[in-house]
């Protein structure tokens, strides 16, 4: 039976803001997102997803993903692209074909589909996916946030292979990845061909059986990111703080209040790289928080000082609505409040810190504090 469905375009308005409100700058556009749902739902196609117990042992489960930079693309790119005279063969659909690849390739059908992470389009995506296919999608991810690479996810922490994978981009390119020698070499392989299709392709990996998804996605999250954005959406109809009601489910601290003075950024190696800075408004006039970013944010310094980091949540909102936001659109002058959320638990690890999403596996030589230390007495 299914756990949580979208029937209307309400439902996929609040699943999409609740996924962006998690999505710490990245995991996809709400244009993608909402472009895939309301096609669905205008064919007819039922939007829902399942608990894990739900899901056989023995079922073949894959993730689907987006790969690739979320810098905006350059003009001598689009010139280029017009130039080789690649056109789009797949427009959103090339995600269903990066699955069809591997289930031909791995000569069993895929039975289940589990979100990579929390994104207002890498979320979406694969339940439209499965929804289109007829497959199951999940009620969880690999990540509760959206994150950059594969080390920033669940199957890397717990030694899970996350290849054989299959990479379809919107020109029609196919590749099949039979091994990587590392989960890092996966991530490497996957950016770069992202980079050789101008910026994106889309990728079907981590082969695992329903037993062992089981030990490793995180529950629930398809289901909180609906309630998130419903309970915004509500806080707002009634005059209310929508970021209040945000906090409330998430069990989240509203770091930081002021104006974008300034964003930095390069579109390097398939990643968006980047700080954007802020300056404080109210409370916190006169001080400054920094935000630095790869694709998502992972490290901040409140007036200098390192504050809150990976794995803990970092995400902008925009203060008036509360809604989030990606680092490709803040921009100079926007009006956001920093929001800051305990990250998975697993992740604190001296390995999950050190090896996978602390300050220093982003090359800082900061000292991981929890967030809710911090935010003692404040």
């Amino acid at each position: 039976m299914p756990r949580g469905k979208l029937e209307n375009l309400q439902d996929c308005e609040d699943f999409v803001r609740g996924c962006l409100f998690m999505a710490t700058g990245g995991g996809g556009t709400v244009e993608w997102g909402m472009g895939m749902l309301k096609e669905a739902l205008k064919d007819g196609i039922p939007l829902q997803w399942v608990d894990a117990s739900e899901i056989p042992d023995d079922a073949l489960t894959v993730t689907p993903y987006g790969m690739g930079s979320i810098a905006p693309t350059k003009q001598e790119t689009l010139d280029e692209i017009e130039r080789l005279g690649l056109k789009d063969c797949f427009g959103d659909r090339s995600m269903e074909e990066a699955i069809k690849e591997l289930g031909d390739y791995l000569g069993k059908p895929v039975g289940c589909i589990v979100p990579p992470e929390l994104g207002a389009g890498n979320t979406p995506a694969p339940l439209v996916v499965g929804a289109r296919l007829g497959i199951p999608v999940v009620d969880g991810d690999y990540a509760g946030r959206a994150i950059p690479e594969e080390m920033q996810g669940t199957p890397y922490l717990y030694g899970k292979n996350s290849w054989p994978f299959s990479s379809v981009d919107k020109w029609g390119n196919v590749a099949i990845v039979k091994y990587t020698v590392s989960p890092h070499m996966l991530e490497r392989i996957g950016k770069m061909l992202a980079v050789a299709a101008y910026g994106h392709t889309t990728m079907a990996a981590t082969p695992l059986p329903g037993s062992e998804m089981k030990q490793i996605v995180v529950p629930g999250t398809l289901t909180k990111c609906l309630d998130l954005g419903r309970k915004m959406r509500q806080a707002r109809e009634r005059g209310e703080d929508a970021i209040q009601a945000a906090l409330e489910i998430t069990g989240g601290w509203r770091l930081f209040e002021g104006t974008v003075a300034r964003k930095d950024w390069e579109d390097r190696d398939g990643y968006m790289f980047g700080t954007t800075t802020i300056q404080g408004n109210g409370k916190f006039a006169g001080q400054t928080l920094k935000v630095w970013f790869k694709n998502e944010n992972h490290v901040s310094w409140l007036n200098d000082k390192p504050w809150v980091c990976s794995p803990d949540l970092v995400t902008l909102v925009y203060k008036d609505s509360g809604q989030g936001t990606t680092n490709t659109l803040v921009k100079e002058g926007d009006q956001v409040v920093a929001v800051g959320i305990k990250g998975l638990e697993a992740f604190r690890t001296p390995f999950g810190l050190d090896q996978a999403a602390g300050p220093r596996y982003f090359g800082f030589d900061i000292n991981y504090i929890p967030i809710e230390e911090l935010m003692k007495g404040r």
